[in-house]
């Protein structure tokens, strides 16, 4: 069986996909699964052990009528057997059933007319939870099964290469990820959390566990937050792994992660880290599983920039 699933949306999402993407490999061990994702997120897959093929398109781009077409065409020489839609457009189910899928799956509402089986949409529930009610036409009605990474070997072996330079191999460490990426700035997002407040948090942490190293997750878009977090504690630890492989690795040995609503989160989540997440006016249960490892910490007016330091500092120090 050949499935392709469509799937907008940044590498956090991507790796929300992954429990249903791996359920429907388990129950049909011999299908092929390719994927239809924005460029930006295509890096998702690396860690994915149940995709073949990753596709891009952009699906939030001022596409013209030829590249829709070539969407359709690069799909419909595939022969697809069975077609997943993560979104609700009307066009994106246009598009599965000109490429002759017969099987195609997606949410109720209003492009549902081109598809022949339809869910209902309950966003309102943990979003893996979400995409795996996906399944449901397929009789696969199990429980949403927990978030996993395969993480390849390499990126493992640089992980501990990485503990080594930073010399935290034997003492463990604490892993912030401050930033945000551009394209939740561009759209005005409130997900960055204020440099004065993280400064005091790492400032209490050292002074409380002076022999616990703080390492900053540094991505191509952190360098400013980074560097003014170093300026006011130099002796910070930076690591700035270069794909999302290395980035998951770093974030398992951590003993602790500290992080804002992003795809670091995720990772931290997949690889079973302890996890504190900040989160502004979005629901946490939306984004976190019902874990003691995960707590999270809403801030009570809907900004990231009221959630008080000290109530980061009594999760960490209270669990």
């Amino acid at each position: 069986m050949r499935v392709v699933a469509l799937v907008p949306g940044g590498i956090g999402d991507q790796i929300l996909l992954f429990p249903t993407l791996d359920e429907l490999k388990r129950y049909y061990p011999n299908a092929q699964i390719d994927v239809v994702v924005e460029p930006r997120s295509k890096a998702a897959y690396r860690v994915s052990k149940s995709v073949n093929e990753v596709l891009t398109f952009d699906y939030k781009d001022r596409n013209s009528l030829a590249d829709w077409g070539n969407l359709v065409g690069a799909i419909r020489d595939r022969e697809y057997d069975l077609a997943i839609t993560v979104g609700q457009s009307w066009l994106v189910g246009l598009l599965l059933w000109l490429a002759g899928i017969p099987t195609r799956i997606g949410y109720q509402g209003k492009g549902a007319v081109f598809l022949t089986n339809s869910v209902p949409f309950k966003p309102s529930q943990y979003a893996a939870a979400v995409y795996h009610d996906l399944l449901q036409p397929l009789g696969i009605k199990s429980p949403c099964p927990p978030l996993a990474v395969n993480l390849p070997k390499s990126d493992i072996e640089w992980a501990q290469k990485e503990q080594k330079r930073l010399g935290v191999h034997e003492t463990g460490y604490i892993l912030i990820h401050a930033g945000s990426s551009l394209i939740s700035q561009a759209k005005g997002l409130d997900k960055i959390y204020p440099v004065k407040n993280w400064q005091q948090i790492i400032q209490d942490f050292q002074h409380k566990q002076p022999d616990l190293p703080v390492v900053l997750i540094k991505g191509p878009e952190d360098e400013q937050i980074v560097r003014a977090l170093l300026e006011s504690a130099p002796n910070l630890k930076v690591t700035s792994p270069n794909d999302i492989g290395k980035l998951a690795a770093i974030i398992g040995g951590a003993s602790l992660m500290l992080s804002t609503d992003s795809a670091p989160l995720q990772l931290s989540v997949a690889v079973q880290t302890y996890t504190i997440a900040l989160f502004g006016s979005t629901d946490p249960a939306k984004l976190l599983p019902k874990s003691d490892k995960f707590l999270a910490i809403k801030s009570p007016t809907g900004k990231m920039a009221d959630i008080s330091p000290t109530v980061v500092l009594e999760k960490i120090w209270g669990g």
